[in-house]
């Protein structure tokens, strides 16, 4: 770097320095100098602060990857729920984001408040919510194989995913435990209902549809038109895309390849324990916790209330002793439920017992590390058998297959992956060497095209930073099993203004439109003037050519209102005053189509009893419980919040 001053000033800047520092005022400045570069460190002066967390909640960062894994997350549920329909750009609006980072920060608070009040989830828990994932279960029951497998797959140990779940359940503890204690009275679900399912009678009128009086456009009202509503006539951005795609789903290579008996052999021993039904045990259990380091005076309390309530236990009342003794907030709410598990599935202590018991036996207290006291029911036992060769060749012919192609598949996505990254700029050296051809997409928008440009992973990588600004090669992007590509893109075409010339059709169309809205506005105000005034319906409406239509008890959203009723008339209904000493209440109605219609609401009735059975009040009840708990679990988190430090940092989204 250049020096800021010329070396001649710069030796007699350093002299006069020197002239200066005598005398001992100059040495206790400087004294004080060396103190603070010593005890402060002289790379102080040197480095910023580089702290990247979005967000901190008493003393814990949120990283920027947590930030980050979250969004990814709401992307990719979103594109499943909506069938692949949903705008990537939603993600990208700081709204979203900031959603995100304050739904990061609610989870934190719940996990230390959760931890200050040293709630736990057990190993039994974990274990069998586990066990209740369809995706672990062969023929309607968990099978350890293919748990491990499908971990492998994803390249992840049993103990990480055992502990993502734990984290997952012990942060529905708290909110679980809030809600749970909601009850909603019956007059309220009485009032709920007689707002929902409230009755109006209604006349309605549909005005003619209104011409305007001027049906000429001229050229200075179309430009005054576009310039106003600019916004509606642009095309958007759009981008085309060529890509790489490596699909070795149902390849024929892979169809036709058919395994020797020798290598199904070799498959079926590695997999024997796949198609043996190992033994299970059907169990219910009550845990008495103990507290984390307690105290021997707390386990002896706890060993001599588990062992009082275990003298009280019969597979008769065993359920109802869970729900009100149970410490275990997971399988409490089921009687202690823990459904079939075999051995593995609980710790060693838990298993050690439930697999030396009889049908039927309750146990006596059983003591599991870092849990407590565990009072076990066996409910029911199911032995173990395995299925001969012959009986599982087919389903190991296409293990054997699918595995082969699988391998294939993985094998050409690294090398792709591996060789677009070399080459980030192009598409072409890559697909040169594995022989693949290199496609094309048709321009898209943000709304997504045809073929894979339909698919939203395709849409925000096209459009992401790094592949549309940066011009590099996106990352490889699952489309399905054994379906990837990789993108580039091709051309791209900025948001702009389309012409006047091109869109005056539409422009005529728009102007012609809100006159004859305006119009058709003016006569049913006129109208509308006329009833309020006294003037009798039926006179009113035969002096525009028009008809009354009378409905009785509509409802908001019902199948049972007339077909042709039009949807902005039953809103208006529903917002106008109850009509008083008979006199009813008149409003006119924009049908949103350029034309109108007047609205008399003769009378308000509740919910019809006759329509709504006991279960659906039940279920109601039940669905508002759920509302109204999760309002309350909302606000305890907005408590917490008022009581704890939370910073998000905005700019870092």
């Amino acid at each position: 770097m250049a020096c800021p001053f010329p070396v001649r000033e710069y030796k007699y800047m350093l002299q006069a320095l020197r002239n200066k520092l005598h005398g001992w005022p100059s040495i206790l400045v400087l004294g004080i100098c060396v103190f603070a570069v010593a005890f402060f460190g002289i790379e102080s002066y040197f480095m910023t602060d580089t702290a990247t967390y979005v967000a901190k909640v008493g003393k814990h960062e949120i990283t920027q990857q947590q930030y980050q894994d979250r969004l990814n997350q709401m992307r990719q549920d979103a594109a499943t729920q909506q069938n692949g329909q949903s705008d990537p750009a939603i993600f990208d609006q700081p709204a979203t984001k900031l959603r995100v980072v304050n739904a990061l920060v609610d989870q934190e608070l719940l996990s230390q408040h959760e931890a200050a009040l040293h709630m736990v989830v057990p190993d039994s828990a974990v274990s069998a919510y586990i066990a209740s994932l369809p995706a672990f279960q062969v023929d309607g029951h968990f099978d350890r194989n293919t748990y491990f497998a499908l971990l492998g797959a994803q390249h992840m140990q049993p103990a990480t995913f055992e502990d993502q779940v734990r984290t997952s359940l012990a942060l529905q503890q708290l909110p679980t435990a809030i809600s749970g204690g909601t009850l909603i009275p019956e007059d309220e679900v009485q009032r709920f209902l007689d707002l929902r399912l409230q009755r109006r009678d209604i006349r309605y009128i549909v005005l003619p549809h209104q011409a305007p009086a001027d049906t000429k456009v001229s050229d200075s009202q179309a430009e005054a038109w576009y310039k106003a509503h600019s916004a509606d006539y642009m095309q958007p951005e759009q981008v085309s895309l060529n890509y790489v795609e490596v699909n070795t789903t149902g390849s024929a290579d892979g169809d036709a390849a058919v395994p020797t008996d020798a290598e199904l052999h070799s498959l079926y021993d590695q997999e024997k324990n796949r198609f043996v039904q190992a033994e299970q045990r059907e169990v219910s259990h009550i845990l008495i916790s103990v507290p984390h380091n307690a105290t021997p005076a707390q386990q002896k309390a706890a060993l001599e209330k588990a062992q009082q309530l275990a003298a009280q236990l019969t597979p008769a009342n065993f359920a109802e002793l869970a729900r009100k003794n149970s410490d275990d907030v997971g399988s409490r709410v089921l009687g202690g439920d823990l459904g079939w598990l075999q051995k593995g599935v609980a710790n060693a202590a838990f298993d050690a017992a439930a697999f030396s018991m009889s049908k039927g036996q309750i146990s006596k207290p059983v003591l599991s590390p870092d849990e407590g006291y565990h009072i076990i029911w066996l409910r029911d036992i199911r032995s173990g058998d395995a299925k001969p060769f012959a009986e599982v060749r087919p389903q190991l012919v296409e293990s054997w297959q699918k595995e082969r192609v699988d391998r294939e598949y993985n094998d050409l996505a690294g090398k792709l992956t591996d060789a677009t990254n070399a080459n980030p700029s192009s598409l072409a050296p890559a697909a040169q060497a594995l022989h693949l051809p290199v496609q094309k997409t048709a321009l898209f928008s943000r709304s997504g095209g045809t073929g894979i440009a339909a698919d939203p992973k395709v849409i925000a990588a096209a459009f992401s930073d790094d592949v549309l600004h940066q011009g590099n090669n996106s990352n490889l992007i699952e489309l399905g099993h054994d379906h990837a590509v990789i993108v580039h893109v091709d051309q791209h075409v900025p948001e702009a203004a389309r012409p006047l010339a091109e869109v005056r059709a539409a422009v005529d169309k728009a102007v012609l439109n809100q006159r004859a809205e305006a119009a058709a506005q003016t006569a049913a105000a006129g109208l509308l003037a006329r009833l309020q005034k006294g003037e009798d319906i039926q006179a009113v409406a035969s002096s525009v050519g028009g008809s009354v239509q009378t409905v009785k008890n509509v409802m908001r959203e019902s199948p049972e209102n007339p077909a042709g009723l039009p949807p902005a008339v039953v809103s208006k209904a529903f917002l106008l005053p109850h009509p008083s000493a008979g006199k009813p209440v008149f409003a006119s109605v924009d049908l949103g189509d350029g034309s109108a219609a007047v609205l008399a609401l003769d009378q308000v009735q509740g919910a019809d009893p006759s329509k709504v059975s006991e279960a659906q009040k039940k279920a109601l009840g039940t669905q508002m419980a759920q509302a109204y708990g999760n309002l309350e679990v909302m606000e305890y988190v907005d408590d917490l919040r008022r009581h704890t430090k939370v910073q998000i940092f905005e700019d870092r989204l």
